[in-house]
């Protein structure tokens, strides 16, 4: 079998597997109704000497530094220990300068820069004021970079009228191109998975490319030294206009980026191993309040064209709860009045395909919400407030250690998780992004487990552009790239962590009359720490 591959029969096996575990048909194990399972992940087998194959014939390119690399393997030296790899501790030193962390990658990076040309234009006196673009295909120096045991992400971008060659276009802003290379792929029953068309200009440099729009990004997917990597530029795939991006636009940007691609650095691993899905372990206390409604039960008539949702029992990842305190709410904040519930009281209600414009392949139609509405509990009547009560300062926690993604202009925040046994996304909206820059929540930040990074705010593109609630969503890397999932049964069991109770999941023949409660955390829960930031929205 090639390295990172697997034989069709193994694929066939998986996908049936974890179609029947998720739709939870009746030839499948049979689940109880309010059982949760965990995902399964493939662990890529990575050629590493492949890639210092590659890495030679580049730095082969330009004779003057080619002497300073040294091939030949250490044989005194455990196999995954980076003295093993001469070579890649050089060139990990050199693009370290610039790519931060980036020997913590246990895949080969490949990015567009040209390490060799870099070295080359050093030896031969250039002055250090020459701009990075100039051996980065003209791209900027990278806005984020992470790495770690499961791969890396990096995103660039391209000024207009930057790059030779390139044709002119509408859009009037620099174009972020945004690249993954990972060991771990999710496997998820995703019927509109690996398509694509191919790319003739650059099939001889990757034969396997495919080229697709999927939730809102053009994307090329390549695999090399058993890698899955994935460049991807979002867009609209319409008219452009000076503020929008058409999809056409972003093809030559994607195209150049692709052409740049060179090894930057990495570092051979012990290999990752494959998880299975299993389920989950719950509480085995019940709680007497906590009440929620079956994945996939949202609002009727809610869906786009009408249509349902979408039942998922996994539970992605086992995260901290989103919000500092409890009772919290995941209801819609768009379609509360058709609700005939208050918005916060239980049970919970699932509104992940719920009707909106973004592309999401798990709801009806392609087309949903990405992310789950969560509210926070209502002050309490003047007289009945145990503590102060301010519905302005409701704070938002890291759900995991991770690395945050995030531009200064962001409504969003983005954490990722990247270890040897997850690659995945979870991502903010709508808080003060004002108060996110004053506490430094920025690309390459590192934040722990409960630690506070916001408030639930209503910042769309604005103050006061949407309701006061927190969006939270989940992606999940794929050979399709980072995909949108379900968070609600991952809500719902971080929930019942926090509490230390399992719900009750009620359907509506059954639901009872909703009632607000107000949950206190268990008395040796660890607070986070309660440092305020600024907050636009009270001056």
């Amino acid at each position: 079998m090639p390295p990172g591959g697997e034989t069709v029969a193994r694929k066939s096996f998986r996908f049936v597997s974890l179609l029947l575990a998720s739709l939870s048909l009746p030839f499948a194990t049979p689940l109880a109704a309010d059982e949760f399972r965990s995902p399964s992940l493939t662990a890529l087998r990575i050629d590493w000497r492949a890639a210092l194959d590659q890495l030679r014939t580049e730095i082969n390119s330009r004779p003057q530094v080619a002497g300073d690399f040294i091939f030949v393997p250490r044989r005194s030296v455990p196999r995954y220990d980076a003295r093993a790899t001469p070579a890649l501790v050089q060139l990990n030193a050199v693009s370290s300068q610039f790519f931060t962390g980036i020997a913590r990658s246990a895949v080969p990076v490949l990015l567009p820069f040209d390490a060799a040309a870099y070295l080359d234009a050093q030896r031969s006196g250039a002055p250090s004021s020459l701009s990075l673009s100039r051996y980065q295909a003209d791209f900027n120096p990278v806005d984020m970079f992470d790495a770690g045991p499961a791969g890396y992400s990096a995103s660039f971008s391209l000024e207009p009228g930057a790059g030779d060659g390139m044709p002119s276009r509408t859009f009037a802003r620099p174009v972020e191109v945004q690249i993954t290379g990972s060991a771990l792929v999710y496997d998820i029953a995703d019927p509109a998975g690996g398509k694509g068309e191919p790319v003739k200009p650059l099939a001889a440099i990757y034969p396997d490319l495919r080229k697709f729009i999927r939730e809102g990004y053009v994307r090329y997917a390549f695999s090399r030294f058993g890698v899955a990597y994935v460049v991807s530029i979002q867009c609209l795939d319409s008219v452009a206009k000076p503020r929008r991006l058409a999809c056409k636009e972003a093809y030559p940007v994607a195209e150049r980026f692709l052409k740049a691609l060179r090894i930057a650095g990495g570092h051979r691993m012990r290999p990752l191993m494959e998880i299975a899905s299993d389920v989950i372990d719950r509480p085995a206390a019940r709680s007497a309040d906590f009440s929620y409604r079956p994945s996939g039960d949202i609002i009727p008539n809610t869906g786009y064209r009408k249509q349902g949702g979408h039942p998922d029992v996994m539970a992605y990842a086992q995260i901290r709860f989103p919000l500092e305190k409890v009772p919290a709410f995941v209801r819609s904040q768009s379609y509360a009045k058709r609700d005939n519930e208050r918005p916060t009281a239980y049970p919970w209600r699932d509104n992940f395909c719920e009707s909106r414009s973004f592309e999401v392949w798990q709801c009806s139609g392609g087309y949903g919400h990405q992310g789950e509405d969560i509210r926070a509990a209502d002050c309490p009547p003047p007289g009945e407030a145990r503590e102060p009560c301010d519905p302005k300062q409701r704070s938002v926690v890291a759900v995991r250690d991770a690395i945050v993604i995030r531009g200064s202009k962001d409504q969003a925040a983005t954490l990722e998780v990247n270890s040897r046994t997850e690659h995945i996304r979870f991502r903010y909206m709508h808080m003060n992004p004002q108060a996110m820059n004053a506490d430094g929540l920025l690309n390459g930040r590192l934040v722990a487990e409960g630690e506070k990074i916001g408030m639930v705010s209503n910042y769309l593109d604005h103050p006061a552009g949407t309701s006061m609630h927190l969006h939270f969503d989940v992606q999940v890397f794929t050979r399709d790239g980072w995909i949108w999932v379900s968070p609600y049964t991952t809500l719902v069991s971080a929930y019942e962590r926090l509490i230390r109770a399992r719900g009750r999941e009620t359907g509506p023949e059954v639901a009872g009359a909703a009632q607000p409660v107000a949950h206190a955390l268990p008395e040796d829960v660890v607070k986070p720490d309660l440092r305020e930031g600024s907050s636009s929205e009270e001056n």
